[in-house]
């Protein structure tokens, strides 16, 4: 049995940025457009100034990805970066991606850490729809992560079928589709992965759908038209002189394509 200590309750999941969004609410095919940068490629020797930075240019969350150098080959931030941070910046949201082989492992600590969103990969539980045991492993996992006080998520890697995931919407937050392959920053938008958000979204008006990998005003507007709402970009919002404007862009266009009628 794991015993797990509360977190105190997340900020609210979906943040309304844009004025009059609220009004347009009814008209829209999906939830609020949220931006989170990838602090990844940020300046770790500056890691609490950044995440302010990037709060202060207009993100909603900030997403942080975690690497155990087992599931993927790099290692990256963990829980005590993540308690860090909440010391820091009590009031954001911090969106974790969690690229570990045991997800199970980690969640009290990042409960305890403070993190708002804990998502976890799909193959790392399952590797057959069918098989019922693994739907049960799965089940049990979002419900201890909801228990320990955070938002559940679920990612994909660009080769696992959306269909694998439509059976445990009604339970999650949010499904994370990865256009890269996990474990490194800064690779090449994979195009022809994005349809699985259409495939997602046609399932639930109501679930957020994340996108991560190779993400920038260039590649934006794939991704937006097939109903993703939660934006994730690091080399194209911390390696711009403008970060404002690039998060301002990536906002614009989620929002025209969530209100076309």
């Amino acid at each position: 049995e794991i015993l797990i200590e509360r977190a105190p309750p997340p900020p609210p999941l979906s943040v309304m940025t844009l004025q009059g969004e609220v009004e347009a609410a009814g008209q829209r095919d999906r939830p609020g457009t949220v931006i989170s940068p990838s602090i990844l490629s940020s300046d770790f020797a500056r890691l609490a100034e950044e995440c302010n930075r990037m709060v202060d240019c207009g993100a909603d969350w900030l997403h942080v990805d975690v690497m155990d150098g087992h599931f993927v080959p790099n290692l990256t931030l963990g829980a005590p970066i993540v308690k860090s941070l909440r010391k820091n910046l009590p009031d954001a949201f911090l969106d974790c991606h969690l690229m570990v082989s045991n997800p199970k492992q980690w969640v009290p600590d990042f409960a305890k850490a403070g993190a708002s969103l804990y998502s976890f990969h799909l193959e790392c539980v399952m590797d057959d729809p069918n098989n019922q045991e693994q739907v049960a492993e799965m089940d049990a996992l979002i419900e201890t992560i909801k228990s320990a006080g955070m938002k559940a998520g679920v990612a994909l890697k660009p080769k696992t079928p959306a269909e694998w995931i439509l059976p445990f919407l009604s339970k999650l937050d949010l499904v994370l589709v990865l256009t890269v392959e996990p474990g490194f920053g800064g690779q090449k938008f994979m195009a022809d992965v994005v349809g699985k958000c259409r495939v997602i979204r046609e399932a639930s008006k109501d679930i957020h759908i994340q996108v991560d990998g190779g993400v920038s005003p260039s590649t934006i507007n794939a991704v937006a038209e097939v109903g993703a709402n939660v934006i994730v970009a690091g080399s194209a919002i911390f390696g711009s002189d403008k970060p404002a404007e690039v998060i301002k862009t990536l906002r614009q266009s989620v929002e025209a394509c969530a209100l076309k009628q």
